[in-house]
C-alpha cells in the first residue's frame, strides 16, 4: 500500500487540544493504531433512544451519563424534509477506551453516521463525512505531526482541526427488532484523508463485525495497532482479518492509491461542466451538492475538491451534511454572504434553506451500467423554486475559460466504445492536473523571482527579506510567461487570476510558499555560518552580548532543523552544534553556566 504520506506513531490525547497525562510513548499500546485512526465507533439506532454510540462490554468502550429524547425513524423513506432525530442524547466512547470526544463531536458523529430519511438506503452503503474539531486546532503540534506533514503532499496532510468519518451503514429488515429494521453503522474516525484505504478496510471488517460484534472489533483494532506507520513513498503490507492490503501484485486486496476516487464515475453526469466546476473550486466559491444518497454526495464533494491537486484545497468542505450539524445555523444564515464551503446534502429541504447560495449542483439517481449518462444542464438560480428541482448546475457564474470540447468528445466516445473506466479516469485526471499546473506554474515562477539571490546571504548578517508579491507585476509577467505556454485552452486567464487573488486558495498558497521560502533562507543562512572558517576571528572584536546572541540564534535554527522545519543536511547540523560549543567555550565561566546549565 503506497501511503504517499508519512507519520510516526502519535500519542494519545486527553481532552482535545492537549496531550493527556498518560500520553502514549512511541512503543506504548495503541501508539501505532493512532498513526492511522483516532478511534473506531459503532453507532446504532434504537426506536426509543435514537442514535447512540453503542454500549459494549469489556474494554472496548466505557459509558458516560446523559439523557436523550426519542425521535422519528431514520433511514425509512416518506418522512417530512426534516424527519430526522432532534437530539443525539447520551453517547459512549469506543475503541480505544482512553480516546476522548466532546459531547458536540459525539453528537455530530451519531447524526452523520446515518443516511437522511429521504435517502432510503436499504442494504449496505458507504460514505464519509468531515466535522470540525470542537476544541479547535491541537496546539502545540507533536513532532510526529510535523514529520508526517513535511513528507506528505499538501492534499494528504493530516488535518489539524477536523476529523474524517468513514462510514459503513447497514439497514436490513429484521423482525426481531421492534421497528422492523436492523440499522447500524461502523465508523472509522481519522485525521487522514485516505478515503480509498479506509473504505476498503471497512468493506472487510464491517460485515464481519455485524455478525460477530465486539470480539471481532477488538481483534481488528489490535491488528491495526501492529501496522507500520505510513511513510512517504513506501509500499506497506497491512494485514487485517487474514487479508493483506497492499499495492503490489499478487495481493488479495490491491489498492493503487490510498485516497484517489474513481473520478470519471463521480463526474459522469456533469462532464460538460467539469471545467466550470474546476473554476468554482479554484475560486473557493460556496457550492451545495444535492444528491440522492450520502454515498453520492460524499463522493461528489471529495471528487470536486480533488480537482485542484496538487494545489491544496484551503476552504471548508463537508462530504455529508445534515440539518443537525453543529454548523447548520452558521452555514445557512442569510444575514451574511455564504461561507467558502462545499456542502454535500441529501435532504431537499436544503434547496429552500440555501436558495441564497450562488451555486447549487443537483445530481440525480445514477444510470444503469452501460447507459450514456444524461448530462445535467446549466440553469439560472432563479429556476430553484421547488423541492423536486430537476438535476442541473444552478449558477449565474460564467466560466472564464473555454470548454475543452475535444476532451469531452473523447470521453463520451469512450463510453460508447465501453473503454475501461480506469482509462477514462486517467484521461480526466490528467486533464485536471494539467489545467491546475498550467494555472499554478506562472505563480510559482513569479514567487521564485522574489527570493533573494544566494550570493547575498552572508554568515554574520541578517538574511535579506523576501520581496513582496505585487499582483500587477505578476499579471504583466503573464504576457511572456503565462499559462498559454503549457495549456491550449483559450479564455480570460487574466480575469481568472484576478478573482483567484481574492480567494482563500491564493492566501493559502501564498502563505505556504512564503513559509517554505523563509525556511529555505534560514537554512541557507545556517549553511553560510557553518561554512565560514573564521568564527574565532569574528568573535575577537565582538561584545559578549553579540556572541551570546549568535549562540541563541544558532540554537533556534538548530531546533527548527531538528524539527524537520529547515531543509538542511546532517553534516550542517553537526557543524552547527560544534560551532555552538566553540562559541560558548570562549565565554566567561558564569555565562557558560547560564547557557549550559548542569
Amino acid at each position: 500500500m503506497d501511503a504517499l504520506s508519512g507519520a510516526e506513531p502519535r500519542r494519545a490525547r486527553g481532552r482535545l487540544g492537549a496531550a493527556s497525562p498518560g500520553a502514549r510513548a512511541a512503543g506504548a499500546p495503541w501508539a501505532r493504531f493512532s498513526a492511522w485512526l483516532e478511534c473506531v465507533c459503532v453507532v446504532t439506532f434504537d426506536l426509543e433512544l435514537g442514535q447512540a454510540l453503542e454500549r459494549t462490554k469489556g474494554p472496548i468502550a466505557r459509558t458516560s451519563p446523559g439523557t436523550r429524547r426519542a425521535g422519528p425513524a431514520l433511514g425509512v423513506p416518506g418522512g417530512s424534509p426534516a424527519s430526522t432525530l432532534r437530539a443525539a442524547g447520551s453517547l459512549k466512547l469506543v475503541y480505544p477506551s482512553d480516546f476522548r470526544l466532546t459531547d458536540k463531536e459525539k453528537s455530530s458523529i451519531c447524526y452523520l453516521s446515518f443516511p437522511d430519511s429521504h435517502s432510503g438506503c436499504l442494504g449496505d452503503t458507504q460514505f464519509s463525512f468531515r466535522i470540525r474539531q470542537c476544541g479547535g486546532q491541537r496546539s502545540p503540534w507533536h513532532a510526529e505531526d510535523r514529520r508526517y506533514n513535511s513528507g506528505a503532499p499538501v492534499s494528504l496532510q493530516r488535518e489539524p482541526a477536523h476529523y474524517f468519518g468513514y462510514v459503513y451503514f447497514r439497514q436490513v429488515k429484521d423482525s426481531s427488532v421492534k421497528r422492523g429494521y436492523f440499522q447500524k453503522s461502523l465508523v472509522l474516525v481519522s485525521r487522514l484523508p485516505f478515503v480509498r484505504l479506509f473504505q476498503a478496510l471497512l468493506s472487510l471488517i464491517a460485515p464481519e463485525y455485524f455478525d460477530k460484534l465486539a470480539p471481532c472489533l477488538e481483534a481488528v483494532c489490535n491488528e491495526i495497532d501492529q501496522w507500520p506507520a505510513p511513510v512517504p513513498g513506501q509500499t506497506l503490507n497491512l494485514p487485517v482479518m487474514g487479508v493483506v492490503l497492499q499495492n503490489l501484485l499478487p495481493a488479495p486486496v490491491v489498492l493503487t492509491s490510498v485516497h484517489e476516487l474513481d473520478l470519471f464515475r463521480c463526474f459522469q453526469p456533469v462532464l460538460t461542466h467539469v471545467q466550470t466546476l474546476w473554476e468554482l473550486m479554484l475560486l473557493g466559491e460556496p457550492l451545495v451538492v444535492l444528491a440522492p444518497s450520502p454515498a453520492m454526495s460524499s463522493e461528489m464533494v471529495l471528487a470536486l475538491i480533488s480537482c485542484l491537486q496538487p494545489l491544496k484545497f484551503c476552504c471548508d468542505y463537508r462530504p455529508y451534511f445534515t440539518i443537525h450539524d453543529s454548523e447548520f445555523k452558521e452555514f445557512t444564515t442569510r444575514t451574511q454572504a455564504p461561507p467558502n464551503v462545499v456542502l454535500g446534502v441529501t435532504n431537499p429541504f436544503f434547496i429552500k434553506t440555501l436558495q441564497h447560495w450562488p451555486h447549487i449542483l443537483r445530481v440525480g439517481e445514477p444510470k444503469m451500467s452501460g447507459d450514456l449518462p444524461k448530462q445535467v444542464k446549466l440553469k439560472k438560480p432563479s429556476r430553484l423554486k421547488t423541492l423536486d428541482t430537476k438535476p442541473g448546475l444552478y449558477t449565474a457564474y460564467s466560466a472564464h475559460l473555454h470548454r475543452d470540447k475535444a476532451l469531452l468528445k473523447r470521453l463520451l466516445k469512450g463510453l460508447q466504445k465501453k473503454r475501461p473506466w480506469d482509462t477514462q479516469t486517467a484521461l480526466l485526471r490528467r486533464h485536471l492536473l494539467e489545467l491546475t499546473q498550467s494555472f499554478i506554474i506562472p505563480l510559482e515562477h513569479y514567487m521564485a523571482s522574489l527570493m533573494p539571490l544566494q550570493k547575498s546571504i552572508t554568515p554574520w548578517k541578517t538574511p535579506p527579506q523576501i520581496r513582496p508579491f505585487r499582483q500587477d507585476d505578476f499579471l504583466r509577467s503573464l504576457e511572456h510567461a503565462g499559462p498559454q505556454l503549457t495549456c491550449i485552452l483559450k479564455g480570460d486567464w487574466l480575469g481568472l487570476y484576478r478573482r483567484f487573488f481574492k480567494s482563500p486558495h491564493f492566501d493559502g498558497w501564498y502563505r505556504q510558499r512564503y513559509k517554505e521560502m523563509a525556511h529555505k533562507l534560514e537554512a541557507l543562512h545556517l549553511e553560510a555560518i557553518c561554512e565560514a572558517q573564521n568564527i574565532e576571528a569574528w568573535m575577537k572584536d565582538k561584545s559578549e552580548v553579540e556572541v551570546v546572541d549568535l549562540v541563541l540564534k544558532l540554537r533556534e535554527k538548530l531546533v527548527q532543523a531538528q524539527g524537520h522545519q529547515l531543509p538542511v543536511k546532517e553534516a550542517t547540523l553537526r557543524r552547527a552544534q560544534l560551532y555552538i560549543e566553540t562559541v560558548i567555550g570562549s565565554l566567561p565561566k558564569d555565562l557558560q553556566a547560564v547557557l549550559c546549565p548542569p
